[in-house]
This record gives structure tokens, C-alpha cells and sequence, in this order.
């Protein structure tokens, strides 16, 4: 059984938590700790002759030292790369926070030292008509690691995230800051310093801007010993 499951979320859509997760994935590797990654559901699926295929869910399963079929690593793969409930509408298929639970708690019955699980967009992305992301995490009563995207009104995104994760009952074990553009945004050490006094858990890394970079590369830019420490 995983011992360490947390779920990836992140201020908005776009913001890097892919990247992120694998590197955290290839940072526990490094110290030798047993690792597994899902995303369970994905829209922007590619159609290839082994089915729809995912680069987010390609790269998870990459970055983790357990071997597992992709079905088991993204279990819905939506091929629109709009939001995953107008995804879900459009091919046919019912989403539910049920259902997502079960594909998590299948996982988190493996045997690894840390299980990632990473969301869509942002923290209350909706499911269906009458669900949003946030419970699953919520059902299953695991911390979450935030991903915080350093660009104007990043403060904002990241305050409301954290505030609506506490208020849902849940740790926030810890949050990441990633810088999604080339240029630096104005004021980003300021910004930083704001964030790292105001956010009430461990600032994990802040991941440089690389337009074409490895996730093994960018675990040097991380420490992750908190997540461990409990």
C-alpha cells in the first residue's frame, strides 16, 4: 500500500503541475523511495494505435519507478482539449467523483513509498453539472501540494487556492512556485517573499524557466524532506 499519497493541484490551468509532479516523482527517486503517478482523468488525449495517449500522463508514467499500464495511469482519457466535463459530454462518457475515488484507491493499494495523484486546472474545475475536482481529494482525505504559477495576480490565485483547500478540511502539505513564462514577472522575489510568509506550509522549490527541459533536471530544484517527515 502507498504510504504517501498526495494530490497535485494548482492555481489555474496551465500552471505546470505536470512538470512539477515529475519532478517531485524523480526527486523521491533519487533518495530511493518507490514511487507511482496517475492522472485520472486527461482531456487533449492524442489518438494513436494503442488508443488515446496523454503527454501529461505519458511523462507521469515515465517519471515513476514502478511499472504500470497506462490505463492505470490516466483511466479516462477525454480527447478535446477543452475542460474535462465538456470532454466527458462530448464523448459520451459519465465523470463522477465516485468513480475517480475508486481509480485513486485501486492505486493507493500498490506498494510504493509516495503516490502522486494530479488533478485538472485548478481546485474547484467542475466534474459534472454537480460535482467539482476538490472531492476527490476531499474523499479520500489526502494532502495536497499546491502549484503556483509566478505571473501577475499569482498572490491572489494562491491565497484563494490555499483558503479554499484549508476550508475543505485538507492539508496543504506544501507548494511549489513555477515560473511558466521566459521573462520574470515584475517584482517576483517580492512576490516570493510574500508568498513564503503568507502561505501557512514549506515553499518546495521554485523551478526555473527552461523551454525545454527534463523533469529529472528540475528536481535538483526541489526539496522535498517535509513531505516525509510525518
Amino acid at each position: 500500500m502507498a504510504k504517501k499519497t498526495f494530490f497535485v493541484t494548482g492555481t489555474d490551468t496551465g500552471v505546470g503541475k505536470t512538470m512539477v509532479s515529475a519532478a517531485i516523482l524523480e526527486a523521491a527517486k533519487a533518495t530511493g523511495k518507490r514511487t507511482l503517478g496517475m492522472k485520472p482523468i486527461a482531456s487533449g488525449c492524442d489518438n494513436t494505435l494503442e488508443g488515446l495517449r496523454n503527454d501529461d500522463a505519458l511523462m507521469l508514467q515515465r517519471a515513476a519507478t514502478e511499472s504500470l499500464a497506462y490505463d492505470l495511469v490516466n483511466p479516462i482519457a477525454l480527447e478535446p482539449a477543452i475542460a474535462p466535463h465538456v470532454a466527458a459530454v462530448q464523448a459520451g462518457r459519465a465523470v463522477t467523483a465516485a468513480r475517480l475515488i475508486g481509480f485513486c484507491r485501486g492505486m493507493q493499494m500498490r506498494p510504493a513509498d509516495l503516490l502522486l495523484i494530479e488533478g485538472a486546472g485548478g481546485w474547484r474545475v467542475p466534474l459534472n453539472d454537480r460535482e467539482v475536482y476538490s472531492a476527490v481529494p476531499r474523499e479520500l482525505g489526502v494532502p495536497v501540494i499546491l502549484v503556483v504559477s509566478l505571473k501577475l495576480g499569482c498572490i491572489n490565485h494562491a491565497l484563494l487556492t490555499a483558503e479554499a483547500i484549508l476550508n475543505d478540511g485538507l492539508v496543504l502539505a506544501g507548494w511549489v512556485a513555477n515560473r511558466t513564462e521566459s521573462a520574470a514577472m515584475s517584482c517576483e522575489q517580492e512576490t516570493l517573499d510574500y508568498l513564503k510568509g503568507q502561505l501557512p506550509t514549506p515553499c518546495l522549490g521554485v523551478m526555473p524557466w527552461f523551454e525545454d527541459v527534463d523533469p529529472k533536471t528540475l528536481s535538483a530544484y526541489l526539496n522535498i524532506n517535509s513531505l516525509f517527515e510525518n
